[in-house]
């Protein structure tokens, strides 16, 4: 069976990205099957009011012009729907995640398709496929008290059901890039392809 892998960049460096250099490593590493590519160094819209209340309007219910505003948003959920495994490249930004990347984050989290909402809470919908993270940061340590990137990217996705993430990192890379590169990258070598 060939897997198909999406692989997702959010930095908006395009030369010279740690990220992204990690994320194309990481999915030279796993190898094979199919490759979804999705850049988000071109931005994706924020959230409207037109976008809401097509969301909220029932599928059978939309109108033309809503359906063209759930466009890019359907396009993005079937890029997530047909991935076995996900892999993000992502810098951290001001302890976070960049702003491009939390517009992909609104336009993939809907109710009725990627979640729904149970008596027992909500329940993702996107079981089953695997997230590695590629993480690169500056001065900000992935895990420590400062990181609101990891914690939040993996709150996200289990909410739309994908539990299984895996962190890689070059973390701190403006105090020992050398050595921040080098733990990335012998932890790409132990992932599972």
């Amino acid at each position: 069976m060939t897997k198909t892998i999406l692989h997702i960049d959010a930095s908006a460096r395009r030369e010279g990205s740690a990220s992204r250099d990690l994320s194309d490593r990481i999915v030279k590493h796993l190898g094979g099957g199919r490759i979804i590519r999705r850049d988000l160094a071109k931005p994706l819209p924020l959230l409207t009011e037109e976008w809401i209340n097509a969301n909220f309007t029932p599928a059978d219910q939309r109108s033309d012009a809503q359906r063209d505003q759930l466009a890019l948003s359907d396009s993005l959920v079937n890029e997530l729907q047909d991935a076995d495994t996900i892999v993000i490249g992502l810098p951290i930004y001001n302890f976070s995640v960049p702003a491009a990347f939390k517009a992909w984050i609104d336009l993939v989290a809907r109710a009725g398709v990627t979640f729904s909402y149970t008596e027992n809470g909500p329940k993702g919908l996107l079981e089953g496929k695997r997230v590695v993270l590629a993480i690169a940061s500056g001065g900000t340590a992935v895990g420590s008290e400062i990181d609101f990137a990891t914690g939040y990217v993996r709150h996200m996705l289990g909410f739309i059901g994908i539990t299984d993430v895996d962190i890689v990192a070059a973390d701190s890379m403006a105090i020992d890039a050398e050595a921040a590169l080098s733990n990335a990258q012998k932890a790409v070598t132990e992932l599972a392809a």
